[in-house]
């Protein structure tokens, strides 16, 4: 975060440059800044924040709209019908700073700025698509997770959260038929020339049934032989209407959708959408609780590396790796069910804390687990990352250099294979990781094999933190004592109606929020994964934004693809390690 007296420096820095109208500060909770900013500054200011100014935020780390219309509790902001929200990094500093933007009218416009940062493209576009926002000067503005024939705009508040609420579902023949006309490919559309010079390019489709695309991806592409010449991804075959659905369940009940957004990682996924919720609600958190949940959260990065391991050999064409890696995933998945009473999806991170304590036995479990898995990873090594055929489809290939890497917003491992030391976990520890001892797996080439070799350098180290936690794990209880995060003591239930009221509106209805934003992230296995949660003082989300790492990862999929060949994108996918489902949420 920013100190508060930096960030008065930087918005009395602004204010000087570009004149005090329109601009003012404030705070989020959990000490997240914001600059206020008119919308006919932003072409001038976001350049300025980025690479001008004294302390510069080199990153756009995600774009975030929100429909004000309809919310009550705005905390001093300026006017507004709807809010765009840049939030902006900096890892030399490891400083956040959330610009927004106050739009008036129904359908407002804001220029783009996709010439600042390449990777607003489809943020942009993801704005326009579930809000209507217009970007002046977008060079693609069109449906992004949505259907092309889509009709309204679903992050909306006047826009149905249920299926019930709308006219039921009918393909007749000629819906049917504009439905394939819109899925056609025409290169024009997207100011890709069909010819050049004496070449006829050829169009192919990927996808969206491809077995190496990891999820329904459709991805076309430009060739002229076998060589891509351009590469257009096609995304939204997985949106489920995440974001919409945490605006219509409470601050509890949405707990098991987080699972579902990158749905290898597990408890990766409740960790910042729970932190976020404990910021606006003030709750602190035992040491204990802490410890399960960074034990369970290595537990799924090791099984989420594990998958993308033994795929990615596969997709190179190594086929034994899967079957013995997803072997090895399984007996995770055995400590995962002993410890939360179910294998992929727990939902076992509580507000406060976590489901239940440790059951008896668990530390054994854990300890078997550990004293099996490295002499089975150096197998691996031998038969993937030593293989030379392996080494021969991906070094040197799909390779990015770090200033791409910081522009096109990448993080996780895809940022530490180009020479970046940089862990979240380590830079700005949260849920007491500043307590475990494990190294940063880096590279410096930036290519699919440089990337292998930090994800498989990352299972070791997250082996060693595990092994801490068996060792080390605090006493203690395993929720905090908060009213927002516990029940009444079943005694005063049964003497007192006020407490029994209270009980009843907590397990049926949920919590009540304290109105405010809040933003929370994580070193997920993919990347870094943040919530941004608003709160209206209500039992359940006003806005709901899901940050995830796939996102813009896969939108670099053009810039790394051309001058390769077909069989080089399937490694190139591979070795990003995406889940559609992260990427359209």
């Amino acid at each position: 975060m920013v100190a508060v007296e930096t960030q008065m420096e930087l918005l009395s820095a602004v204010k000087h440059k570009f004149g005090a109208a329109g601009f003012s500060g404030g705070e989020m909770k959990g000490g997240t800044p914001v600059i206020w900013a008119p919308a006919e500054k932003l072409p001038q200011l976001l350049p300025y924040l980025k690479s001008e100014g004294d302390r510069t935020f080199p990153v756009l780390f995600d774009m975030a709209a929100i429909d004000e219309r309809l919310r009550n509790h705005r905390l001093n902001q300026p006017e507004a019908d709807f809010t765009l929200a840049y939030h902006l990094f900096s890892f030399d500093r490891v400083e956040d700073i959330y610009v927004k933007v106050p739009l008036a009218g129904a359908y407002p416009s804001v220029r783009s700025i996709v010439d600042i940062w390449p990777v607003a493209n489809w943020y942009e576009r993801e704005a326009w698509d579930m809000f209507g926002i217009v970007f002046e000067g977008h060079p693609h503005l069109r449906r992004l997770l949505m259907p092309l024939t889509w009709e309204g705009h679903p992050l909306r508040k006047e826009h149905p959260a249920r299926a019930t609420e709308m006219e039921p579902y009918r393909l007749p023949e000629a819906r049917e038929e504009k439905e394939e006309q819109a899925l056609r490919f025409r290169p024009q559309d997207w100011g890709i020339s069909r010819r050049h010079d004496d070449t006829d390019f050829l169009f192919l489709n990927v996808g969206p049934q491809h077995p190496g695309t990891h999820g329904l991806l459709r991805i076309v592409l430009q060739l002229d032989g076998e060589v891509i010449v351009d590469a257009v991804p096609d995304i939204g075959y997985h949106h489920r209407g995440a974001e919409k659905m945490g605006e219509r369940q409470t601050w509890h009940t949405y707990i098991p959708y987080t699972d579902r957004i990158d749905y290898l990682g597990g408890v990766l996924n409740n960790l910042p959408y729970m932190m976020a919720v404990e910021q606006l609600a003030g709750i602190r958190v035992p040491e204990r609780a802490q410890a399960i949940r960074v034990m369970l959260s290595e537990l799924f990065r090791i099984a989420s590396h594990l998958v993308w391991y033994g795929t990615f050999a596969q997709d190179v064409g190594t086929m034994s790796p899967v079957f013995y890696m997803f072997t090895d995933r399984e007996r995770i998945f055995d400590v995962i069910a002993a410890i939360c009473g179910d294998r992929m999806h727990p939902n076992w991170f509580r507000i406060g804390g976590v489901a239940q304590d440790l059951p008896r036995g668990w530390d054994r479990l854990v300890r078997d687990f550990l004293a099996y898995l490295p002499p089975r990873l150096k197998e691996y090594d031998r038969i993937v990352m030593q293989n030379r055929i392996f080494k021969a489809r991906t070094k040197g290939v799909g390779a990015y250099s770090l200033e791409e890497a910081i522009e096109w917003g990448v993080t996780g491992p895809g940022l530490r294979a180009c020479g970046l030391e940089w862990d979240l976990r380590k830079k700005r520890p949260y849920s007491g990781y500043e307590n475990y001892e494990f190294d940063i797996p880096t590279a410096s080439g930036g290519d699919c094999y440089d990337r292998a070799v930090v994800r498989v350098a990352e299972i070791r180290q997250s082996i060693r933190i595990v092994e801490q936690c068996v060792k080390n794990m605090p006493p203690g209880p395993y929720k905090a004592d908060h009213p927002l995060a516990t029940t009444p003591p079943k005694d005063l239930t049964l003497n007192d109606i006020e407490t029994l009221i209270t009980h009843f509106l907590q397990v049926g209805w949920g919590p009540v929020i304290p109105p405010g934003e809040a933003m929370a992230a994580v070193e997920a296995a993919k990347g870094i994964n943040s919530y941004f949660l608003i709160s209206d003082g209500g039992s359940g989300p006003y806005r709901l934004r899901i940050r995830t790492p796939s996102f813009p990862h896969l939108q670099m999929i053009p810039l790394i693809s051309r001058g390769a060949m077909i069989p080089d994108l399937l490694a190139i996918l591979g070795s990003i390690d995406y889940v559609l489902a992260d990427v359209d949420r």
